[in-house]
Order: structure tokens, then sequence, then C-alpha cells
């Protein structure tokens, strides 16, 4: 990520997911590229749907969203999608998922948020 971003834990262990909700909305009305840990787990399988729900409602359908599941492991596995295309059991535990700003493009088999995003607004 080559500008501002933010990356935020979805677990509800510690905290309401209400506070989840409202820093998710925060961060999409920001701007801000996102990074998220702890998408999904088999005790809370529902909670990055509604996830996935808010960032479509803040970000709109085109924002590409990438879920990198077991990174440096033989299992790697990278793959980037639009928001409408993503599904939620397209992460768990072992994934950390990364979504763009309104600036993140792909670059050949890259996905790049340049440093002079959102500047002037």
């Amino acid at each position: 990520m080559g500008h501002d971003f933010c990356a935020i834990n979805l677990s509800d262990n510690l905290k309401p997911f209400a506070l989840i909700e409202r820093r998710l909305r925060h961060a999409a009305r920001g701007d801000f590229a996102m990074a998220f840990y702890n998408p999904r787990s088999s005790s809370r399988p529902h909670q990055f749907a509604r996830v996935l729900e808010i960032l479509r409602e803040e970000c709109g359908p085109d924002r590409l969203i990438t879920f990198a599941r077991a990174v440096s492991t033989l299992e790697e596995r990278l793959v980037t999608v639009t928001l409408s295309e993503a599904r939620p059991e397209m992460a768990d535990m072992r994934t950390v998922v990364l979504l763009g700003n309104s600036a993140t493009r792909r670059i050949g088999r890259w996905i790049y948020t340049p440093r002079r995003a959102g500047e002037g607004v």
C-alpha cells in the first residue's frame, strides 16, 4: 500500500460488533485503504458477510478487495476481485483481507494504491 491505510481486527471477542461496524464505516468514508485480520472464524462465520455488506454500502461494488490466504506457505492463495464479487467464504482465520481505496488500480498482476491518492479531497 503506497498511501494511508488502516488495519482493523474483525474479531468481536473483546469488543462489540457495533464498534467494528462504526470503525468500518468511518474508515470507508475517509477513503482509507484497509487491511482486515481475523475476518471469519467457525464461531462467527456470519459476521464477515455483514462486513462485506457494509463495505459495499460505503464504497460501492467496484472497489478492489484482495484475499491473501496462508501467505508464505505451500497453501498460499492470492485472489483479487471487486466487492460485488467478494463472498464471505473467500476468507478464514488464515486470510488477510486488503481493501483498496478509491484510487486503487490493477497494474498488470499488481494492485496498487498510489501515494498521491485522495489529495485535494
